[in-house]
């Protein structure tokens, strides 16, 4: 990217930066070519991916102020970043129910198909098909589409994520019941208008995650990123209709590295409270492949080229 910003860095994530502008309510958004999957940050660089992001949320963001719905977003920035209202960021214990400009500090995950770690609690019964909406005895299938959308919250905070009960979600966030009921609607009324876009250039939107915040009235806003190759996951709907499910997402790197027997170590030394196991790079050509992923799968959801 260039145009390096100018402004200080207040905090660096696994895939984004975030920096101060001269504006005290405004932060810039830079999005790395780093990679992360498992909670782990992979020690390779993906050509384009973080410039992939940026103008793939941005087309996402303004669909959503489209549809109603107030998000952080303000504008791309010439340099190859976003500008978007700035929140803070506290730890739970922190935050009451009067709380503004702040982080909730939840994600939100909407699943339409059965995939990832969905299909892994599956194969453990951890989850049966009634809880999904399927009769009982029903014999679920990786890759089956759900009755209805699953939502889930997770932890946001943690070094990993922490699936939640809906009532633990609004404890740790110190969310009203309306509150919560409100971002549930929101994750699914932008879902819907997601999965139809999708639909209409060949693409399956098969789950994602959404983040929200409070802004200075403590209205419900969308922040951080979503809808792109590493939030959401997708297939293409033609190969899905021949009975194969073709990953045009983070997931294919997800998918390499469950073959590979690394995520089945990790999950292992997890489980047993042993210490995780330093996740190896992706190989070269694997590398390009992924790369040329996140560039088709921008050109695909928002219907333009990427120069």
């Amino acid at each position: 990217m260039s145009d390096a910003p100018t402004g200080k860095l207040r905090q660096k994530g696994k895939v984004k930066e975030v920096y101060e502008t001269d504006d005290p309510d405004v932060l810039e958004f830079r999005f790395t070519d780093q990679i992360s999957v498992f909670d782990k940050i992979i020690p390779t660089l993906v050509p384009r991916k973080g410039e992939t992001l940026c103008r793939t949320a941005a087309h996402w963001f303004e669909k959503a102020n489209e549809l109603g719905f107030k998000t952080h977003f303000i504008s791309l920035t010439a340099g190859g970043g976003m500008k978007v209202k700035r929140v803070d960021v506290k730890p739970p214990e922190d935050l009451d129910r009067n709380s503004t400009s702040v982080l909730i500090p939840l994600e939100f995950i909407c699943r339409h198909y059965v995939a990832g770690s969905l299909y892994d609690r599956i194969k453990k019964g951890k989850v049966n098909a009634q809880d999904l909406g399927f009769p009982a005895g029903h014999d679920v299938k990786a890759s089956e589409k759900l009755p209805r959308p699953m939502l889930e919250v997770t932890t946001k905070l943690e070094e990993v994520d922490r699936p939640l009960t809906n009532e633990e979600g609004m404890e740790l966030a110190k969310l009203s019941g309306e509150e919560f009921d409100s971002i549930m609607e929101i994750v699914l009324s932008v879902d819907k208008h997601m999965g139809e876009q999708a639909a209409s250039r060949g693409l399956i939107h098969v789950d994602g995650k959404k983040e929200f915040a409070f802004d200075e009235d403590r209205n419900i806003m969308l922040i951080d990123t979503f809808g792109t190759a590493d939030e959401d996951r997708f297939w293409d709907a033609e190969e899905y209709a021949r009975g194969k499910t073709v990953e045009l997402s983070k997931e294919a790197v997800r998918k390499f590295y469950r073959g590979s027997g690394y995520h089945e170590e990790l999950m292992d030394a997890r489980e047993k409270g042993l210490s995780e196991p330093p996740i190896p790079p992706l190989p070269e050509d694997f590398t390009k492949e992924v790369s040329g992923l996140y560039i088709d799968i921008y050109e695909r959801l928002t219907g333009q080229p990427f120069r």
